[in-house]
């Protein structure tokens, strides 16, 4: 018999939000809106739709390892030296590559309690200790961090905005953790959802800090929709990227991804639109959750986390809006039990999302509803 780690026996692996696919094998419905993954509703740029197709003749080489092409894009586009940038197949495995490179058994890595799933499960199925603390009125607590910062830390994750709360940390706050942090300690600044944060009055933009320590991750999954073609990128000084180019597998991203990320960055239009269309329906849909009473927590990322009164509760919204028609996502696995997020639709998408949690939030009992009611801050 194959022995298993004991490390895997207990790691619990990441669960996506459910695919439309499956919920309509399960269920004869008429319709079917996912608003679970955080995704573009609007799809690809078609610029990147394009891109990519142009790519299909070529699919039989093997692409750059160093994505040349693409990281002199992202250079020119965001300002910084090529030597700073490395690409991989999304964020969640440039986050394996950076505990792959940068800790060894033994050592710890430490976060926050409710915070992206990716760093729990990449951290621990390394066979490597994860130490949380609770986030501050769902907010990384960045004192608590810093305090909590022990000689086993290796490196401390962060996410601005975070996923799943959509709150965010101020510049002021940044830099002032970032004095407590150790220089031997690295810290990862995960900026998955910055295009949608950017605007906001104090927001970091983690790519003008020059610190030694610091690795910024970004994504093109979510505000120019290639979540599909698996891309991302990380940037560091030349010296951290070097290691990381040790340690990542050499074929990724793939050559229609990185076309399409190419695409997708000269794609004004688009980008444009897609922040327009979130920012009204992010609006729309906190106003209509305040008169329904349901307490939410302010966003400043294209989706909005929902918060019932017990982890049942959450679990019976979750069902009720399943049967339908609408797959949102309970977060419990993220370190919030009673927790559910909805992101963004399209016009049409947000009007269904909420006509459906309407009837869902009125088939719960009255105490579930005043109880709702009474967390609203």
């Amino acid at each position: 018999m194959i022995r298993i780690p004991s490390h895997i026996i207990s790691l619990q692996p990441y669960v996506a939000g459910k695919p439309i696919s499956e919920l309509a094998r399960e269920r004869q419905l008429s319709r079917i809106v996912k608003l679970a993954s955080n995704e573009n509703p609007h799809g690809p740029s078609p610029k990147a739709i394009e891109a990519a197709i142009q790519t299909m003749a070529e699919n039989h080489r093997y692409v750059d390892p160093g994505s040349h092409d693409l990281v002199e894009k992202i250079a020119r586009h965001c300002g910084i030296a090529t030597n700073q940038i490395v690409c991989g197949a999304g964020v969640d495995s440039l986050l394996g590559y950076i505990i792959d490179a940068f800790t060894e058994r033994g050592d710890e890595v430490l976060t926050s309690e409710g915070t992206f799933i990716g760093i729990y499960v990449n951290t621990r199925k390394r066979d490597r200790a994860i130490k949380t603390v609770p986030l501050r009125n769902y907010h990384f607590d960045l004192d608590a961090l810093a305090s909590n910062i022990g000689e086993r830390t290796r490196i401390v994750y962060l996410a601005n905005p975070n996923n799943p709360t959509g709150t965010i940390f101020s510049c002021s706050e940044f830099e002032a953790f970032m004095r407590s942090v150790p220089s031997e300690v690295l810290v990862i600044l995960d900026e998955a959802y910055f295009s949608y944060a950017k605007s906001k009055a104090g927001y970091p933009n983690g790519l003008t800090f020059t610190y030694e320590n610091l690795i910024v991750t970004r994504t093109f999954s979510k505000d120019y929709g290639l979540a599909g073609f698996r891309i991302g990128f990380a940037v560091a000084s030349p010296d951290l990227i070097r290691e990381l180019y040790k340690v990542k597998l050499p074929f990724e991203p793939s050559y229609p991804a990185q076309q399409a990320a190419i695409a997708s960055l000269d794609d004004h239009e688009f980008l444009k639109m897609t922040l327009q269309v979130n920012e009204r329906n992010l609006q729309r849909m906190s106003h209509r959750f305040t008169e329904l009473g349901v307490h939410q927590v302010p966003s400043s990322a294209n989706f909005i986390l929902l918060t019932l009164p017990t982890r049942e509760t959450a679990m019976r919204f979750y069902e009720g809006c399943l049967t339908q028609g609408l797959i949102v996502r309970p977060v419990g696995s993220f370190g919030i039990p009673n927790g559910i997020r909805i992101n963004t639709g399209t016009d049409d998408e947000t009007a269904f999302a909420l006509q459906v949690i309407e009837r869902v939030v009125t088939s719960l009992s009255i105490d579930d509803k005043q109880h709702a009611a009474t967390l609203r801050r």
